[in-house]
């Protein structure tokens, strides 16, 4: 009885959860591993992921460049996410002791040759970071505003080092940040002697290290660093030039500093939002366009529709019905089947896919199973839910299907598996091949690329082929009018009729919708930063849904006032066009916004917002169908056909 009703009260509980995290406009998160607790002087392994440069968007290992290297490397072991993300989460030669500070450790010396310096100065010219972590958190640069009263910033990781252009020199210098002075954040359980890390943070310094006798390992005595002599790095004054055959001395300190931040709000200061005023901005705008199209839906539908439905069922005689004009006038040709219906079955059902996945991953999101620790969680998620939504295209391809008298349901099951995610994998295989050529970290191996291809033909095609067997077997929707035998004509339509025109126009209110939430998504996924505002994010999602039905729905009916029947295409492609506005946008943001300069990174960049831009298609486009699939079975219900 207990467990019953335990079981009643969860759905309750999990909608209070989802309606407080969108009111808040942030996203709460479950943590996604159980807290570490650390006596003092237990060891603290230090963890080193790739090197990212928001300039060239090719992930690096850390040991492709000449850096300190423990006595074996261990991989850690990564999900799928984590793989296509370009993670490479890898030990370290830094290791710490809880609550042990520690001054001018030596890591090692490394003597550079020419390929090195060559290679390290690349990487400090195109501005790459080195990504390290501790306990799953990871490595931040604290940056202090000018204004006192704002909250602090964090940078991703810390730059490989600096390039300098001394005045009235002609070459550049290169600098190498190689002493490092960390800061361990810990909060202590009072009754125990046990704490927990809550922060990692790092001061990067470029500093020439000398020494006096004989180099003797980690042992050796530093001139420039001595905490007997209180000699301490803290500035940059003598710098470490990158030059072949010099050495190069990588040292740290590491200090430790007891916080009042508790182990479960660790992830806060890391997904600290300064700027929600602006997405409230964006939500209220999105909420003023569906306000707008929402008063046009419900004059048609209350007023027009009305009028127009109490005029036809009032006409007696044939010679009446004749001299009206209008959207009945069409009634005979309105559910004839379009051409090349089986390729829009196809596309609706891949969007009803894409829908779903997106819909259960927006609400996983929202109620905090995808938390900010589990790296490559979100992307794993989408990749199995998409792969379980098959069940779904299969099903409403083949419904659709049957409403067009289909009778070859495999072959239509075998487009909606393989036509969408083919296109994908396509572009995706040549943009990998273009990182393989790169040798960046950030291609996905061979054996990823099987599993990829394994959960495509292994699970995703045999449950299209599920969902397309039930949806042909169920009876055929029916049509609530007859169609004639011979085609009407359509009559000249006026220049803002135009299917192109009216197609283009559908689309700009769909993707004003979103245009704000988007520069914070390409923001997060290209200078690398954290996207956890998942409450605002769904919002957003919500009227996107809203907007696309109500645009489709109202250039629908004026469609079929003017007397042109051909809605199937049109209404899919009027909200899908907003993907055309999203691909500009992208193409604005990467000249306005990012600072590419590589060839091979701007292809890469423009692949992956072609393969965004396309997904985005074909869901607005389902939207904006189904929408007017809904209208028209509903209005031409509603009058009486002699």
């Amino acid at each position: 009885m207990e467990i019953s009703r335990s079981l009643a009260v969860l759905p309750w509980i999990t909608l209070a959860l989802v309606l407080s995290s969108i009111t808040s406009g942030y996203c709460f998160y479950l943590p996604g591993v159980a807290p570490a607790d650390f006596k003092k002087k237990d060891p603290l392994p230090v963890k080193v992921n790739k090197l990212t440069s928001t300039k060239t968007q090719l992930p690096y290992s850390y040991y492709s460049l000449p850096h300190c290297r423990p006595d074996t490397i261990v991989d850690s072991a990564e999900n799928l996410g984590e793989v296509l993300r370009g993670d490479r989460i890898e030990n370290s030669p830094y290791v710490f002791e809880m609550r042990e500070p520690q001054m001018c450790q030596i890591v090692c010396k490394i003597t550079l040759s020419d390929k090195e310096a060559k290679d390290l100065k690349e990487k400090i010219k195109d501005e790459y970071r080195i990504n390290m972590i501790l306990d799953n958190l990871p490595l931040v640069v604290p940056i202090k505003r000018l204004d006192q009263d704002s909250p602090t910033l964090y940078q991703h990781g810390f730059h490989v080092g600096v390039k300098v252009l001394p005045t009235g020199g002609k070459d550049e210098k290169y600098f190498i940040h190689n002493h490092l002075s960390f800061v361990v954040k810990y909060h202590q359980d009072v009754q125990v002697d046990l704490a927990r890390i809550v922060g990692f943070e790092v001061k990067p310094f470029s500093v020439k290290h000398e020494y006096e006798g004989e180099w003797n390992g980690v042992k050796t005595r530093l001139s420039t660093c001595d905490p007997h002599a209180k000699r301490l790095v803290a500035s940059s004054d003598f710098p470490q030039e990158v030059e072949p055959n010099k050495e190069i001395i990588f040292t740290y300190d590491v200090a430790f500093q007891e916080s009042d931040v508790k182990w479960a709000s660790r992830w806060d200061t890391y997904l600290l939002m300064t700027d929600d005023q602006i997405h409230w901005f964006s939500i209220v705008n999105s909420l003023m366009i569906v306000l707008f199209l929402s008063g046009m839906v419900a004059m048609i539908m209350l007023r027009t529709l009305y009028r127009d439905i109490s005029k036809y069922n009032q006409l007696e005689t044939q010679e009446e019905a004749q001299e009206e004009t209008g959207w009945k006038l069409v009634h005979g040709d309105v559910f004839r089947p379009p051409a090349k219906s089986d390729l829009l079955c196809v596309y609706v059902g891949t969007g009803v896919q894409f829908f779903g996945m997106l819909l259960v991953t927006m609400i996983f999101a929202v109620v905090g199973f995808l938390s900010p620790s589990n790296r490559g969680g979100l992307m794993t998620a989408m990749l199995l839910l998409w792969v379980f939504m098959g069940l779904f295209a299969g099903y409403s391809s083949a419904r659709l299907y049957k409403v067009f008298k289909g009778t070859e349901w495999k072959k239509l099951t075998l487009r909606t598996a393989f036509m969408f995610p083919g296109i994908m994998f396509a572009i995706f295989f040549v943009l990998n091949a273009l990182i393989w050529g790169q040798k960046s970290s950030g291609a996905v191996p061979f054996t990823t690329m099987f599993a990829l291809v394994l959960l495509w033909f292994g699970i995703s095609v045999p449950l299209v082929f599920v969902g397309g067997y039930i949806g042909f077997k169920k009876p055929a929707i029916e049509d609530p009018v007859k169609t004639n035998k011979i085609p009407r004509q359509i009559p000249e339509q006026a220049w803002y009729m135009n299917p192109i025109f009216s197609i283009l126009i559908g689309g700009i209110l769909p993707f004003g919708a979103v245009f704000i939430e988007l520069f914070f998504i390409l923001t997060s996924i290209w200078l690398h930063q954290f996207y956890y505002i998942f409450g605002f994010l769904f919002l957003v999602f919500l009227i996107l849904i809203v907007t696309c039905a109500e645009i489709t729905v109202v250039l629908c009916y004026f469609q079929l006032c003017s007397e042109d029947y051909l809605w199937w295409w049109r209404s899919y492609l009027t909200s899908g066009s907003s993907a055309l506005y999203l691909f500009l946008y992208a193409a604005f943001y990467f000249f306005t916004k990012l600072e590419i300069t590589k060839p091979v990174s701007g292809i890469l960049y423009f692949g992956y917002m072609l393969i965004a831009s396309y997904a985005f298609f074909v869901l607005t486009g389902t939207i904006g169908f189904y929408a007017c699939f809904w209208f028209t079975r509903l209005i031409y219900s509603s009058v009486k056909i002699d």
